[in-house]
């Protein structure tokens, strides 16, 4: 089945968030329409303060958005606890930061089979979810690691991961190679790939293009403007009115 027949896993209608600090208010997203379909890998690449992980946010449910909705497996999200994107995020949304975000009094282990054990998953199924991510990651021999032990690869690993261990439909990574060298970005790459060959969905936010060249499809931003919505596999740019038709951003 073709992603464009695909049946649509997230919606985002009309987002818009504005931050209001000392400065002034920043409108950060200004009504966002966006659809990934389910197995669909997603790009959104362009300088940095162009609203892109204030975007990816709002998708995870990480911020509140002042107006608009975003909607899972067609379920509207405006009526969300905080409680309940807690659930979401453990269950069905997985999210990958830049800079980790692990635990650092925990080990490989532990940090990996913790989402696991806070979603309700028996601790024996949790402990081999465990051991098989660690496994596919190739971190079977850091599992008793700690993470200053490691690598800044390594513990990209660890927080992917740490992200999948529940088996989210939906993959959200935010700038996950930012705090990477070369070498540590061509290995989040080619595991990204190699997840999304497997039906993983992903939603991926990047200024690196070698990053963005591993999509499905890439939404550039420029000036606070989304100025292509391209079908890597069609090389084409997506019909006009459709999810690669225009919108505002702006940090």
């Amino acid at each position: 089945m073709s992603h464009t027949a695909a049946p649509a896993l997230l919606h985002a209608r009309n987002l818009t968030k504005t931050h209001h600090g000392e400065g002034g208010p920043v409108h950060a997203v200004r009504g966002v329409d966006l659809l990934v379909r389910r197995g669909e890998f997603v790009a959104v690449t362009g300088p940095s303060g162009a609203g892109k992980s204030t975007l990816l946010h709002l998708l995870g449910g990480l911020q509140r958005p002042d107006d608009g909705a975003v909607l899972l497996n067609g379920e509207s999200t405006e009526g969300y606890s905080e409680a309940r994107w807690t659930i979401e995020r453990r269950r069905h949304i997985g999210i990958v930061f830049q800079f980790f975000n692990l635990v650092s009094n925990l080990s490989v282990s532990d940090n990996v089979e913790l989402p696991a054990l806070l979603a309700g998953t028996p601790a024996k199924r949790a402990r081999i979810a465990r051991e098989q991510l660690l496994a596919e990651l190739g971190l079977t021999n850091k599992a008793r690691s700690m993470p200053a032990e490691l690598s800044g690869g390594e513990q990209q690993r660890v927080a992917l991961a740490r992200a999948l261990v529940n088996r989210p439909s939906l993959l959200l990574a935010d700038e996950p190679a930012g705090s990477l060298d070369s070498k540590g970005t061509r290995e989040l790459m080619r595991l990204l790939t190699r997840f999304h060959q497997e039906g993983q969905s992903i939603v991926l936010v990047t200024h690196d293009a070698r990053l963005a060249s591993s999509a499905d499809r890439v939404i550039s931003f420029f000036d606070g403007r989304i100025t292509d919505d391209t079908d890597l596999a069609q090389d084409t740019p997506l019909a006009p009115g459709g999810p690669g038709r225009v919108v505002e951003l702006q940090d």
